[in-house]
């Protein structure tokens, strides 16, 4: 049962996004077809045009767009708070089904929060992680070891720490409203970083939409109010050099 480590990798996305934007929008005020629309589109560096696009916030066109991220190294806790976001499509690895039985899988794994690294305390809750995963065992045992009949009632004694597996999928326009909720310093440690992992890989494949990309103060003035972190122009910078 080791500690757990946050990995996300793009899986797949919209082949040339940035075109299939370019022509959405485009198609909103041309009489052309779409054959025609499509040549134009591909004949063009359209990088200009697409942040015209996002500084107007014409943003229907960019929900053409789709990314397929797989995460790992997550917590329940943080995939708990990541589909509360509605607009996305999400597969998660089952704890009712994916037994968490030392002797067969190793034991379930774990995120260690930093707080607890931070005040000396990791030894600590390793050790309480080993006894819950006891008692799991235990359980299992007890229930009949008998599949899922077992593993969907012992999974009632694992801990938010747990590690999980999710994929998720989301169009663009809903991306960059996780990632203006998410990437602020406001958001919880865990699923901030996660969120910042995301837009760094997007970025890659669509540095135009995701130019300005980032919490609600990369742009205009924090949306937090008094609840602000007060690092506007340190956030601004971090984000400006992502890459």
């Amino acid at each position: 049962m080791p500690e757990s480590k946050l990995n996300v990798i793009l899986l797949r996305y919209t082949p040339n996004p940035e075109e299939m934007v370019s022509q959405a929008a485009k198609l909103c005020y041309s009489p052309a077809s779409v054959d025609e629309l499509k040549k134009q589109v591909a004949s063009k560096d359209q990088a200009n045009f697409i942040e015209k696009l996002i500084d107007m916030r014409h943003l229907s066109p960019i929900e053409h767009i789709i990314f397929t991220f797989g995460v790992e190294g997550i917590s329940r806790a943080c995939s708990h708070q990541i589909v509360r976001h509605r607009l996305a499509s999400y597969s998660q690895q089952s704890q009712r089904y994916v037994g968490q039985h030392s002797k067969k899988t190793g034991g379930f794994d774990f995120v260690v929060p930093p707080s607890i690294e931070k005040i000396g305390k990791k030894k600590w809750f390793v050790e309480k992680m080993k006894i819950l995963q006891e008692w799991y065992d235990e359980l299992v045992e007890m229930l009949g070891n008998g599949g899922e009949s077992a593993f969907e009632d012992a999974r009632f004694l694992l801990p938010n720490a747990a590690e999980t597996k999710i994929i998720i999928t989301m169009n663009a326009r809903e991306l960059l409203h996780f990632f203006r909720v998410r990437c602020c310093n406001r958001a919880q440690w865990e699923i901030r970083a996660m969120a910042i992992e995301m837009l760094r890989l997007v970025k890659k494949v669509s540095p135009h939409i995701f130019k300005d990309a980032g919490p609600g103060c990369v742009n205009s003035k924090c949306p937090e109010g008094k609840m602000t972190c007060g690092k506007m122009d340190e956030v601004r910078e971090k984000f400006k050099k992502l890459s």
